[in-house]
């Protein structure tokens, strides 16, 4: 397959940009998601916590179950038209959010939000297999990167769009920048290695990472990651109105918080990025589990919504090395003809963590305390570490024009000295 320099480049920045847009109009709504079942008649408290858990995880139940589908299908219809598709599906979730006229629309909504989207595992898959080998962990960090941004500005620009404009005109808005994104993909990006993948199937790819040690337990750790990170997201606006009370531009106030951790998640995946090509990703991804279940654990030991500050920032440092860090181990595991296959199932296990986060802290929190989610997320995390420190094994990575090395034995093919070249 032969890449062009600007191609690919010109390819992973557009994308990027694409993502980014997108980004920011799906953080938009998140914060005040429980706001807005209120909006749509949920007063009791518990039902509020419930049904805010329900729909934040609405749309990875069937994400879970699409994404493998979809990332299958670009295999053999071209991945570019399988971000488009996402993109566009994204678009219209959106606008039918929008119209919803009660928590149960809502809820619906969001499942057909998660069974149409799979932007960012369609875009994960069209870069990783339309850029070089020797420049494919730079991209993953790069396009990872839009994702952090877009976390930073969605919250922030949310929350000043719903005390302005209300909080229904917020998802009508975030429609119109999933189409900017689309129309961006589709009229500036060019798949550049078009190749189909007949031979494997979704089957095939599940037996090989679960044959895998290391990609075995990254799987394993992404899911601890992704579950105890998201079971914060429908408890935060209320974590803040609990600190703060029913102030003047609540939601603004919340959107800001929320959104100090990607500010230095952008800062601090570069940073961790190299740190894991100088000192290999296991310890690295240990110590920022750690630091990111300490952060979450010390949200209870303040008074204030400004004593949280500083403590979202340490927590967004430690998570940019999680997420991304795990992405990347995954991909210098995998050789680049499953690479597409594995990095989508990789995108479907952290849904499901994604999914089983939102359920449990809804329901375990009607029953407990906001306060107790915290520290249950540090625990969980703490989990994770312990699960990278004890199974993920680094390995060597060697520059692409080195070869695997046979030894001279008659019986060589037992005794080959694996290297591989990713």
């Amino acid at each position: 397959m032969g890449y062009d320099l600007i191609s690919w480049r010109k390819n992973l920045y557009i994308i990027w940009l694409a993502q980014l847009i997108a980004m920011i109009g799906m953080s938009m709504v998140v914060p005040f998601l429980p706001l807005f079942i209120k909006e749509l008649g949920v007063t009791d408290i518990s039902e509020l916590k419930r049904w805010s858990g329900l729909a934040v995880s609405g749309v990875f139940i069937t994400a879970f179950i699409a994404t493998p589908l979809w990332g299958w299908l670009g295999d053999r219809v071209g991945k570019k038209s399988m971000v488009i598709r996402a993109i566009f599906g994204l678009a219209v979730s959106q606008l039918l959010i929008g119209l919803s006229a009660n928590v149960y629309q809502l809820f619906v909504f969001r499942m057909v939000q998660g069974a149409l989207s799979g932007f960012i595992a369609a875009s994960l898959a069209l870069v990783s297999s339309n850029t070089p080998k020797e420049n494919s962990g730079y991209a993953i960090g790069f396009l990872a990167s839009s994702t952090a941004a877009g976390n930073v500005l969605g919250p922030f620009v949310g929350g000043l769009l719903a005390d302005s404009f209300g909080y229904r005109n917020v998802f009508f808005i975030t429609a119109v920048l999933c189409f900017i994104s689309g129309i961006l993909v589709l009229f500036f990006v060019h798949e550049v290695n078009k190749e189909t993948n007949r031979k494997n199937n979704i089957l095939d790819n599940y037996l090989f990472v679960f044959q895998n040690h290391n990609l075995k337990y990254a799987m394993l750790t992404l899911i601890i990651s992704a579950a105890a990170i998201s079971m914060i997201q429908p408890m935060f606006a209320l974590f803040i109105e609990q600190k703060i009370g029913l102030v003047p531009y609540i939601a603004t106030i919340t959107g800001a918080i929320f959104g100090i951790i990607g500010v230095f998640q952008v800062i601090s995946s570069p940073m961790w990025g190299k740190r894991n090509d100088k000192k290999g990703y296991r310890k690295n991804i240990t110590f920022a589990l750690l630091g990111a279940g300490i952060g979450y654990a010390l949200h209870v030991a303040t008074f204030s919504a400004w004593q949280l500050i500083p403590i979202r920032a340490f927590l967004g440092f430690c998570i940019g090395g999680v997420l991304p860090s795990l992405y990347s181990f995954i991909s210098t595991n995998t050789p680049s003809e499953r690479k597409g296959g594995v990095m989508g199932i990789a995108s479907s296990f952290t849904l499901f963590g994604n999914l089983l986060g939102p359920i449990s802290s809804g329901y375990i929190s009607s029953y407990t305390s906001i306060d107790f989610i915290f520290i249950l997320s540090g625990i969980i995390l703490a989990l994770g570490a312990y699960v990278a420190y004890k199974n993920l094994k680094d390995r060597r990575i060697i520059k692409h024009e080195e070869r695997p090395i046979e030894l001279p034995y008659p019986e060589q093919e037992k005794k080959v000295i694996t290297i591989d070249p990713l």
